[in-house]
């Protein structure tokens, strides 16, 4: 008692004198319990060095330091927040934050800074938020963010950016919110937001560009919001807008004269549009999006309205058309007005004109009086408009040109050169030295012999498809130090030798898909620690042996695509790698689901099986990788039959599952995969009966649209699960079902299952023909519950 007494005193004590050693500058307030330093508005010029070392948070905004020295924070190592807003700061030295390992939130908005340097930011390698708005960046360096690996948020708005270069962002893997906003850019490079595989979220409103970047926006595939309002571009083309999983596009008050009824052809998932304040005066069905939910047109003049397919709009659209805008009410804006009657749709805004219409609100216009004058009067009008305003489209400035090998171009102000198509049998040489992207596609190499690309020592994304190339001898890229992209796609390489990739340490992009490579070139791509996505479709490899571990070859690793192989086995711990995130296994030969071979995958999120000729899925078939799945893909695989446990422990996470053009009859369980997004059960020969009653009830009681067809027993054969009335039939309660699936779980798993694993469970039972009689009067004493809730399930 009298030793644990001693300790508590000795404890306060230490405590209490730790308190008051705490060093705070004298012009500076602090926090002691909270390890606080604030220094705002003091004028101060350099950083102060008594701040204590223990300091977890440092306030220095409104004081005039101008520039930040190397090592400028050695002396607060523990610092997690640091707030250097209006300071003045002009230069961000190499390795002035080396020491801040533990810093979370920097804040250098409202400085100086015109360049962002390669080492600006070494030592953040635990950096979330970088906030460098209101400055006057013009330049990114290559490898100024290669430190940050996980940055959430990064703010570049209010500054001087003209042009982003390729690879500008590299190194950051775990960004989430890119924000380009308030800058004057009017050239994006076509890599400059690649390799960010994790953003969902990008701005570039208030811009110069005058054409959509379309080659540029398919890099970065996570991206679901995306802002580029305030961008002065007056058409989008056909297929303009390509990115898989955008859910949010902002066009407002631009230029936009037309739009392309195909422009949003490849945004599937596009279900928030802003296309107010632009100059369209009609605009045809957009195809493309089949989620679209919201759309904003407000200041349209002169609207000529399409009719859109009802099943592809919720009917409780709102469609903008506010106060204050040219929304010219005549016959064109009818249609529109008819079918807001119909569908209840609020409309929100008044007309601009005609005269006697002008200020009415739009929900309360009579759709007869919506009236058109002739088309020769419109006609003219329009003219007169053009004359009076003139041809106000800019003018492109010509690039400058500089010395370039024959028969090449080299654009000396994007640093890009290019010699596609030229014929060429060895490579060129003589490049700009600061050439950054390099295109040599479609030539005739046939052999690319030791340091074919001396002076290109810049280099970060190099074109060699369709060249012919059937040999690269070790070191052929040697001297390509921030070679960052690789393509060889489309060529003739049967074997790589395993110095090939020698001298070319950053490359963390190669594509070698369309060659006849008979091996997985393992021991090739030793050289490549950085390697991130890996793309070998289109080859001859057969099989994938032990030697080539990825978490050995490639620790890296995060996307591998072997579509379209001759896969027909894969090794136990093959594809084994901590990193890997993306697998693409579809149209090869396999036979059966490679369950050892992913048993290391821990973090596998995509998986493509399809086209593969797997007839039996078994139980626990996606053990290893359950955890982390999201995406999985097994259609057209002639599959017969998935084990009822096939899908156990995958869970609510999984957001795509994919079984289409297969032949069961039968399908487990899905009720425990709340998570699901997407899911295609078509042209699979369903036995409608009382062992499908799960799938019927699932199907309910979710928002889904799920088509599943019967194709047995005949009289019910291609029709929809949902419609036929064949279940009727089923009177066995929900839970003696749920029983019974939880028994037959628990056999075949040797344990007792779970309470609660599933909400609705399959039944492998009989279709028994109960008797007329029986059937009515179990219906009258217990009917099963089928308002549970869509949150719920």
């Amino acid at each position: 008692m009298y030793f644990s007494s001693v300790v508590v005193v000795l404890l306060i004590s230490a405590l209490s004198s730790s308190t008051e050693a705490f060093k705070c500058p004298k012009v500076c307030s602090c926090d002691t319990s909270k390890l606080t330093a604030t220094c705002v508005g003091k004028n101060l010029t350099e950083v102060p060095q008594t701040v204590d070392e223990i300091s977890l948070k440092l306030d220095l905004k409104n004081n005039n330091l101008k520039v930040l020295p190397r090592g400028a924070f050695t002396h607060t190592p523990y610092l997690t927040h640091l707030n250097l807003q209006r300071c003045n700061i002009i230069k961000v030295k190499e390795g002035a934050f080396r020491t801040l390992g533990r810093v979370v939130s920097l804040n250098l908005a409202y400085n100086k800074i015109d360049v962002l340097y390669q080492e600006s930011f070494d030592g953040l390698s635990s950096l979330k938020e970088l906030q460098l708005d209101h400055n006057r960046i013009e330049e990114i360096q290559p490898g100024a963010f290669t430190q940050l690996g996980f940055l959430n948020m990064l703010d570049l708005t209010h500054n001087q950016l003209v042009y982003i270069p390729n690879m500008a962002f590299q190194g950051l893997n775990n960004i989430k919110w890119l924000r380009l906003s308030h800058n004057s850019l009017n050239n994006l490079a076509h890599e400059a937001f690649a390799g960010l595989f994790t953003l969902n979220r990008l701005s570039l409103d208030h811009n110069e560009l005058q054409f959509f970047p379309t080659e540029t926006m398919n890099r970065p595939r996570e991206v679901t919001r995306l802002d580029m309002s305030y961008n002065p571009m007056t058409y989008l083309g056909e297929e303009s807008v390509s990115m898989a999983k955008l859910t949010h596009l902002y066009l407002d008050h631009m230029s936009l004269q037309d739009l392309s009824d195909q422009a949003l052809s490849g945004a599937p998932k596009l279900s928030h549009l802003d296309l107010s304040h632009n100059q369209l005066r009609y605009l045809e069905p957009l195809k493309g999006p089949k989620e679209l939910s919201s759309l904003n047109m407000t200041g349209i003049t002169e609207f000529e309205y399409f009719s859109y397919k009802t099943t592809n709009l919720i009917f409780t659209i709102i469609l903008f058309l506010l106060k204050g805008n040219p929304s010219y009410c005549n016959c064109y804006l009818r249609p529109l007005r008819e079918w807001a009657n119909v569908k209840k749709v609020k409309l929100l805004g008044a007309c601009a004109g005609p005269p006697h219409l002008s200020d009415e609100p739009l929900q309360a216009v009579d759709p007869q009086d919506l009236r058109c004058r002739s088309r020769g009067e419109m006609l003219q009008d329009e003219l007169e408009r053009e004359e009076s305003t003139g041809d106000t489209s800019p003018t492109a400035k010509p690039k400058p040109k500089v010395k370039c090998p024959l028969h090449c171009d080299c654009d000396i102000e994007a640093q890009h050169a290019t010699c596609e198509g030229q014929g060429h049998t060895k490579v060129p040489r003589g490049f700009p030295t600061k050439t950054q992207l390099l295109d040599l596609r479609s030539n005739h190499f046939h052999y690319l012999p030791a340091n074919s690309f001396p002076g290109t020592g810049q280099v970060v994304s190099l074109h060699l498809e369709f060249c012919k190339i059937h040999e690269i001898e070790g070191g052929a890229f040697r001297g390509m130090k921030k070679l960052y992209y690789l393509y060889l796609s489309d060529n003739d390489l049967t074997s790589l030798d395993p110095e090939a990739f020698s001298g070319a340490p950053e490359l963390t992009y190669l594509h070698l898909e369309g060659n006849r490579l008979v091996q997985f070139p393992g021991s090739a791509l030793k050289l490549l620690p950085s390697l991130f996505v890996l793309h070998l479709e289109r080859n001859a490899i057969s099989k994938i042996e032990p030697t080539g571990l990825l978490s050995s070859v490639t620790p890296t690793l995060r996307e591998l695509y072997l579509t379209n192989n001759t896969l027909t086995s894969i090794a136990k711990g093959a594809l084994d790698s901590v990193y890997l995130g993306i697998l693409h296994l579809d149209s090869n030969q396999l036979t059966e689901i490679p369950v050892d071979a992913l048993s290391q995958a821990a973090n596998l999120e995509e998986l493509k099986l399809s086209h593969n000729s797997i007839r039996q899925v078994g139980p626990n078939a996606f053990q290893p990788v359950s955890q982390s799945l999201k995406r999985l893909y097994l259609d057209q695989m002639g599959m017969e039959k998935i084990s009822q446990d096939a899908l156990v422990g995958l869970n609510p996470g999984l957001k795509a599952l994919t079984l289409h053009g297969n032949q069961l009859q039968e399908l487990p369980d899905l009720s425990p995969l709340t998570g699901l997004e997407e899911v295609d059960l078509q042209e699979n020969p369903l036995l409608c009966g009382c062992s499908l009653l799960h799938l019927r009830r699932w199907m309910e009681n979710v928002s889904l649209e799920v088509v599943a067809t019967c194709g047995n027993p005949p009289e019910v054969k291609g029709q929809k699960v949902r419609e036929v009335t064949v279940f009727k039939s089923c009177t066995e309660n929900l839970s003696t079902v749920k029983e019974k699936a939880d028994v037959n779980s628990g056999l075949s798993s040797g344990k007792r299952p779970k309470p609660g694993l599933s909400k609705v469970s399959a039944v492998k039972a009989r279709p028994a023909k109960p008797k007329t009689k029986q059937t009515k009067a179990t219906k009258k004493r217990k009917q099963p519950n089928t308002t549970k809730s869509k949150k719920t399930l």
